[in-house]
């Protein structure tokens, strides 16, 4: 049987996931704040995955990989690197520039491409690198309002975005690093090992954090504990299918795909608001499914 585009469903699912758990999390932003809600990701999803490497152990047999040092230094930068990418994209947002940050966000796939290439040596065909190019400009595009430009709210949001984007390659990058790193067991079994240490890892860091400078939002998350359960599962649910893409093919491959994500929350958007679809976002989305298509084609 032939998996070598198995990645493929892999990361449609986590990109499902993923919007399940952004929806999930921007409820609790009513009840617990941006932060609170923020970090209920790491520590309500770490024990959904210690749950996942200990069925899989049991289920499989296998060996959980012993971390070596290159392992922890991946785990740790692509933990950290998260972390910041997630506080500089909400800083920013604070300044009522939505549009702007995300649409520099996503600018991500291009910077995975780069990092990747010069981290971990992960080559890109000419036709890969432009399927890449034109799906990120799809998403440009279907982020900016009708009107607004690039640089219309000012340099600063623009450089947050920018560099928010470049944390989340790194983290991308970091995590395939690290899944890598480790020598023996399964696809599966290196992608759960390294969600269990990189939630493990960004929870002693948040809960660090949130005790000393944050206790109100971290007793907030505590008292919302049922609906962090749900946020926790899905962000663990999505995370577990991201790594083991990362675990199958290059992160820029995983996260270009990932740009689907752009579409089905459009797709949900349009469905229970009736929001019409502007000129503009058809655009975006033509570009966006035509990157996606090349994309694919690249791997044949």
């Amino acid at each position: 049987m032939d998996l070598s585009l198995f990645w493929v469903p892999v990361t449609l699912v986590a990109a499902a996931a993923q919007t399940g758990r952004n929806a999930t999390q921007r409820r609790l932003t009513e009840k617990i704040g941006t932060v609170g809600a923020t970090q209920v990701r790491f520590l309500y999803g770490f024990p959904f995955a210690l749950i996942a490497l200990a069925v899989l152990r049991l289920v499989t047999a296998e060996t959980v990989p012993v971390p070596n040092g290159p392992f922890l230094l991946y785990v740790l930068g692509g933990a950290t690197a998260q972390i910041l990418a997630t506080a500089l994209m909400l800083s920013a947002m604070r300044e009522r520039a939505f549009s702007v940050v995300t649409a520099y966000t996503k600018t991500e796939p291009v910077q995975v491409a780069l990092f990747g290439l010069i981290i971990l040596g992960d080559h890109l065909t000419p036709l890969v690198a432009l399927a890449i190019l034109i799906a990120t400009l799809g998403v440009i595009g279907m982020s900016m309002k009708p009107g607004a430009s690039l640089t219309s709210s000012g340099l600063r949001p623009v450089v947050a975005g920018v560099v928010s984007g470049a944390f989340f390659a790194l983290a991308a990058i970091g995590f395939r690093g690290a899944i890598l790193s480790l020598g023996e067991g399964s696809s599966l079994m290196r992608a759960t090992t390294t969600l269990v240490w990189g939630l493990g890892a960004q929870t002693v860091i948040l809960l660090v954090w949130l005790g000393l400078f944050d206790r109100k939002a971290l007793f907030a998350s505590f008292s919302a504990w049922k609906p962090s359960l749900g946020a926790g599962f899905l962000g663990a649910l999505a995370s577990q299918f991201w790594f083991l893409g990362f675990a199958l093919t290059t992160a820029a491959n995983v996260r270009t795909l990932a740009l689907v994500e752009v579409l089905m929350a459009q797709a949900v958007s349009h469905r229970f608001l009736s929001q019409a679809t502007t000129r503009r976002e058809i655009m975006g989305m033509v570009l966006i499914v035509g990157g996606v298509a090349l994309l694919l084609l690249g791997q044949s």
